[in-house]
Formats: structure tokens, C-alpha cells, sequence
């Protein structure tokens, strides 16, 4: 394990940089055991579809997740323009999440070449609002695996007033905010509670969603087998139907796209929890989180161009109709996220249209635009 540990202490950075920004499973952990695994029961389906509340895309900018430069909202369109209209005046998704916001630099309210007091200096008002004028709610996302080392030391140094900021920041921009800590090893689950008590002071939740700036979700990953800690941490006391902190969580999506039956085992792990891990990973309710997936890769996903050939109609009635396994009430996953518009990565194609796949999704799942309030149990 020590020799495995160092090969990805060094390993990592040469990651990063070749990688641009990722939002993904990299490595896999080997939890500690009570026993044996023990094995799930068969998922089991609903006779009815749930409609699904959350139909949104990471926005990962043209410059790889940076932001660092203000965009011109005419060449911004030309670019957008399929995400706030799939080709029938209405849009392509429900929520746009721009990724991401450093968090050492938003602890700092640091200001330089791509930094405006703390936020990257394309996360402007006006981007904003090209999303929110067409009723498409607005988050951003702080840390991204990049930053993992900024969140540590973010928390570590002032986590109260890190969630004070985000808080300020939200207000200001009428936004939500996510949660992306991608710290697998160790985590600062004490600093991350005083970042999320902190934050909660200021925007206290609401279920109503209609206080935008009070939306605070987390990432989880794909399945329950990495980012452990935050996710036992999560599940057990952030995101439970009786005592809510954080709105919901989103399933990240793995290492490269999976296989339909892939997919569906990472997210069945939250639902049935992992009650082998020491500590436990409880069951997650089906409304408290989203799944998520790839809009490209070598060249764009059937998720961007096709689809009737998509893994999201593919895996359709599991996405309605799963049923809960130990927590929450309703049926079906709240929704679905997909990775990313634009330019994430320098070894992905840069998306500029997915109308016929998200775009029909759209349509296909009857998203609701502006998003409606969100399930509770």
C-alpha cells in the first residue's frame, strides 16, 4: 500500500496536467472490511415513471476548466446556443453548472491575470444571466480534482470563512453552489462540516428552491468504492430525507464512459449503500442524487448526438423507476448531469451541439424548465 501510495503521489500531477480538468473516478480504493462482502439484492423497479427534476451539464469554459478570461456573450452564444435551445425555442437543460472556482484563490479573494476576487474572471454576471434568462438555473462548482490540494488547504487554514465567501459569492451572482472535493485519501471532513455550516448561515436550506443561492450540492463518485470518507460523511449526515443539509449529491462520472449495465451498478451502490465498509456507507435516497455521464470523449457521445442510442434511454426505466433500498420514499433518480460543454479536456473534443442528444432527452424526459422544486423523500 506504501509503494502504491507513492507511485500516485507522483504519478498525479503528470495526471492533471495532461488531463486538463476531470470530474471522474482516477483511482479505485480498497475499503476496509467487517467481513465477507456481502451481496445486494436485485435492484427492484417501480410499475411508474418518476419525472425527473435535474437535467444539467458542467460547463467547463474554452480554456479547460479555467474561466480565465472575460467571454464576449455574442461568440459565447454561437457556442451555447444549443444549451438554451435544442432547436424548438426551448432548452436543452435545466441546470449549468460552470466548473470550476479554485478555492484557495476564493479563500484568498485573490485578484490576477484570471482571477477576480476570488472567482475566475469568465464566471461573470453576464454569463450568468445568458443561462438564467432563458430559465436555466446556475451553480458553481468549487475544486475539481485539479484543486484537491487548494480545497486541503483551504480547510485548513479557514474553512469557516471559505463557506463565507462561497456564501457571498452565490448572493451576489444568484447562484448555487457544488461542492467538489476530491480528496480520496484523507479528508477534511471537520473543515468541509465548518465550510457547509458556514455557508448554511448565510443561505439556510430550502426546499422550495426558490432562494438559488441557498442550492448546496456535493460530489460523490461514480459509485461508493472512492472519496470513501466524504461519502460515508455525506450520506449519513448531509443528505438524509428527515434532516437535509445539503440539497442532493452527484454521482461523478467514472473514469471513461461506461457500459449501460456499467452505470447502473455505480449508482445502484448508493442506493444500497455499503453496509460492509467500517464504518458504513448507508443507502442513499434515489432523490438525493443525480447520475451522470460523458457528452464527449474522442469525439462527441451518443449523449450529444443520438439519443435513441444513448446509455440514458438505454437505462431509462432504471433512471424512473428505481425503487429505494433502506432510504427515502419515492421512486427514481432525481436526474441526470452530463460531462461537459465546451472544452474540459485537450484529449476530448470540444462540444459546441448536442441538441440531438441532450437536446432530445430533453423532450423524451419532459424536463421542466425553470427546475421545479425538488423531491424531498
Amino acid at each position: 500500500m506504501k509503494i502504491r501510495v507513492k507511485f500516485m503521489l507522483v504519478i498525479l500531477p503528470f495526471l492533471v496536467l495532461y488531463a486538463g480538468c476531470e470530474k471522474a473516478d482516477i483511482f479505485i480504493e480498497e475499503p476496509v472490511l467487517k467481513a465477507k462482502p456481502i451481496p445486494l439484492k436485485p435492484y427492484q423497479l417501480a410499475d411508474t415513471i418518476t419525472k425527473l427534476q435535474v437535467y444539467g451539464i458542467w460547463h467547463a469554459g474554452n480554456d479547460y476548466c479555467t474561466w480565465g478570461s472575460v467571454r464576449n456573450v455574442s461568440d459565447f452564444d454561437a457556442k451555447n446556443h444549443w444549451i438554451v435551445d435544442r432547436g424548438d425555442g426551448r432548452p436543452s437543460v435545466n441546470l449549468v453548472v460552470l466548473s470550476f472556482v479554485n478555492p484557495l484563490k476564493l479563500l484568498d479573494k485573490i485578484t490576477d491575470a484570471t482571477t477576480l476576487d476570488g472567482i475566475p474572471r469568465g464566471m461573470t454576471s453576464d454569463i450568468v444571466n445568458y443561462f438564467k434568462s432563458h430559465g436555466i438555473r446556475v451553480m458553481l462548482s468549487i475544486g475539481g480534482i485539479t484543486y484537491t490540494n487548494y480545497w486541503n488547504t483551504a480547510l485548513s487554514t479557514n474553512a469557516t470563512q471559505l463557506g463565507l465567501n462561497a456564501a457571498e459569492v452565490a448572493g451576489n451572482l444568484g447562484v448555487g453552489i457544488e461542492i467538489d472535493y476530491e480528496e480520496s485519501s484523507n479528508p477534511n471532513l471537520t473543515g468541509l462540516q465548518a465550510f457547509i455550516t458556514a455557508y448554511r448561515s448565510i443561505h439556510p436550506y430550502d426546499a422550495s428552491g426558490n432562494d438559488h443561492a441557498a442550492r448546496l450540492t456535493i460530489d460523490l463518485a461514480a459509485g461508493d468504492r472512492w472519496l470513501i470518507g466524504i461519502c460515508q460523511k455525506a450520506t449519513a449526515d448531509w443528505l438524509k430525507t428527515n434532516d437535509p443539509v445539503l440539497d442532493y449529491a452527484n454521482a461523478m462520472v467514472p473514469a471513461r464512459q461506461p457500459s449501460a449495465s456499467g452505470a447502473i451498478e455505480n449508482w445502484d451502490e448508493h442506493i444500497d449503500g455499503k453496509p460492509q465498509y467500517v464504518p458504513e456507507i448507508p443507502p442513499l435516497a434515489p432523490c438525493k442524487f443525480t447520475g451522470a455521464l460523458y457528452i464527449s470523449g474522442n469525439s462527441p457521445t451518443a449523449e450529444c448526438v443520438n439519443f435513441n442510442s444513448s446509455i440514458q434511454y438505454t437505462n431509462r426505466d432504471y433512471i424512473q423507476k428505481i425503487m429505494p433500498n433502506g432510504a427515502g420514499q419515492t421512486s427514481g433518480m432525481l436526474g441526470l448531469m452530463f460531462w461537459a460543454a465546451e472544452c474540459p479536456s485537450t484529449r476530448q473534443t470540444c462540444v459546441t451541439n448536442c441538441s440531438n442528444g441532450l437536446g432530445e432527452g430533453s423532450k423524451y424526459f419532459g424536463m421542466s424548465v425553470p427546475m421545479p422544486a425538488l423531491r424531498q423523500n
